[in-house]
């Protein structure tokens, strides 16, 4: 454990982006988490872009003899976490690893709030919501974005679908495109990335009427994020 907080360090690890704002949301997400959290001791970690990986930053604290908890700053469960985080922490006795973010209803509030300030009406059937996400090509981080969607239904009388920048399918602007087709008069994509990066980029071309800021900045992902390191901790001591 950690020689002054007695808990393992919390490594928060993120996709990873060239969006210089993308990079400081994520970085003061670990370090909102620290806030609530005082004393607990936490590093950054990535699997793709930029430095340093998941795996150098988990062998590195495991060689100076401290646990650590993974804790995956991503918003489904894709190859990134059941590929790249579990192996390593795999090749380490005194590591673990998190579930990711999502789905937990606290996304689905910020997702709620990020289309009224976007001015989408939840109360009008004729405005569609199309649920963007990154994608991946596993049918478990699908399913959880289903969820989410699903989720977001319940708060929203229009209807809510899903469309992916890469790897699932429908793309975005297929889903955009089908939501007009069945009838929606305006269709406003929902984003359902932590931050600015590419794939936010991407959405401004996709066709629709809107499209909502990334959830960060929000409090209530620092909680989440500390609600998914306390259920690893717990776990590990069970």
């Amino acid at each position: 454990m950690d020689a002054v907080t007695g808990a393992p360090v919390l490594v928060a690890c993120a996709h990873g982006t060239r969006n210089p704002t993308g990079r400081r949301l994520i970085a003061e997400l670990a370090l909102a988490a620290r806030e609530l959290r005082p004393g607990l001791v936490t590093t950054a970690a990535f699997v793709d872009v930029q430095p340093p990986t998941v795996a150098d930053v988990v062998a590195g604290l495991a060689g100076d003899g401290r646990p650590a908890v993974v804790v995956p700053l991503l918003l489904s469960g894709g190859y990134h976490v059941h590929v790249d985080i579990a192996r390593a922490v795999r090749e380490h006795a005194a590591a673990r690893a998190a579930r990711p973010l999502g789905p937990d209803p606290r996304l689905v509030a910020v997702l709620h709030d990020r289309l009224l300030a976007a001015g989408a009406d939840p109360d009008d059937p004729a405005t569609a919501v199309v649920l963007a996400a990154a994608g991946s090509s596993d049918p478990r981080s699908v399913a959880d974005v289903d969820a989410t969607a699903a989720a977001l239904q319940e708060r929203w009388t229009g209807p809510v679908t899903t469309g992916y920048g890469s790897a699932a399918q429908p793309p975005v602007p297929e889903a955009v495109a089908a939501a007009r087709a069945a009838g929606a008069r305006r269709v406003v994509l929902a984003a359902y990335l932590l931050a600015p990066g590419h794939f936010h980029d991407k959405l401004g071309g996709a066709g629709a009427d809107a499209v909502t800021a990334p959830l960060l900045p929000d409090d209530r992902i620092a909680a989440v994020l500390l609600d998914r390191y306390d259920a690893a901790v717990a776990a590990w001591s069970a």
